[in-house]
C-alpha cells in the first residue's frame, strides 16, 4: 500500500485458507513457517488487509492473504510475514479487523 492509499479490500465470504501453501512447500524457507501457521488460522482476517510490500501490484492480488498462496511470495518476503504474525496476534488479542488494519498501517503503511 502506497501512503496515503490505505485502502483495504473487503474480506470475500466463505473465504478460508484452502489455497495457503502448506508446509510441505516451505522446506526451503523455515522462518516462514509461522507466519503462514498464523494465516492458516486467520484467513478472513487477512482477507481483508492490504498488504503493504508491494504485492498489491501483482496481477490477480486480491490481499495479504494472496501473498500466502500460489507463488507465495510470504516465503520470502518480510513484510507480508511481518503483516501475517501482528495480524494474528492482534485478533487473538481480540481486536476487530478495523482495529488491525490502523495497526498495520501504523506500522507498515
Amino acid at each position: 500500500m502506497r501512503r496515503g492509499d490505505p485502502k483495504h479490500p473487503t474480506p470475500r465470504p466463505g473465504i478460508t485458507a484452502a489455497k495457503v501453501l502448506p508446509d510441505s512447500d516451505l522446506v526451503d524457507y523455515p522462518s516462514s513457517k509461522t507466519a503462514f501457521d498464523a494465516i492458516r488460522e486467520i484467513p478472513q482476517i487477512v482477507d481483508g488487509i492490504r498488504c503493504n510490500c508491494g504485492c498489491a501490484d501483482i496481477p490477480g492480488f486480491y490481499s495479504l492473504l494472496s501473498c500466502y498462496e500460489g507463488a507465495g511470495m510470504a516465503r520470502i518476503c518480510e513484510i507480508c510475514q511481518g503483516q501475517g504474525r501482528l495480524a494474528a496476534r492482534l485478533f487473538k488479542s481480540g481486536q476487530t479487523l478495523d482495529q488491525i488494519r490502523a495497526a498495520i498501517d501504523a506500522r507498515y503503511g
